[in-house]
């Protein structure tokens, strides 16, 4: 990189050069950005704690008063998965997915859930109690295989103690 008249020369191959007395501007831009994204989803986590889910009248209304395309305020609430874009059971049910919960066999953990609430990841129950989702980690990894039900961890999992934790959430 050198310097000459103001701007920065970058040596990388593609890399247009900079005027350096942009940067400010360029920063405040994303800062901006950065802000509005931000209450988006503060939004976004209201309305899912008011319906349940983001209904798309409301991510409609959002796009409009964010000024962004729909497709931009759908991406956000169906990229982050403790928001849902569809309705969700009473309990949600996270199964961790990452390495150290995959090692300490997990599947098993996937396996005897489906056995017990006869849904497949991604399903809600008939009766609306419990919604079965794949994560990735939970922060748990020290009590692997682990899930989450709703904001409750349970950790070191075994076949009978998954049907004892479901009852208590009949």
């Amino acid at each position: 990189m050198r310097r000459r008249k103001g701007r920065l020369w970058w040596s990388v191959i593609g890399c247009p050069d900079v005027d350096v007395r942009r940067i400010p501007k360029i920063q405040e831009k994303t800062t901006l950005q950065n802000k509005e994204h931000g209450n988006l989803l503060v939004r976004l986590q209201e309305a899912q704690r008011k319906f349940g889910c983001i209904p798309q009248d409301t991510i409609v209304e959002l796009a409009q008063s964010f000024d962004v395309p729909v497709s931009e305020v759908y991406g956000v609430a169906t990229f982050y998965s403790f928001l849902a874009a569809k309705p969700r059971g009473r309990n949600v049910i996270r199964i961790c997915r990452s390495l150290p919960c995959y090692l300490k066999n997990s599947q098993m953990i996937i396996e005897t859930l489906q056995a017990e609430l006869g849904i497949k990841p991604g399903e809600t129950t008939a009766d609306n109690r419990f919604s079965f989702e794949l994560t990735n980690c939970i922060g748990a990894c020290d009590g692997a295989p682990a899930m989450l039900i709703n904001s409750d961890v349970h950790r070191d999992l075994t076949p009978p103690k998954i049907a004892q934790i479901l009852k208590a959430y009949q």
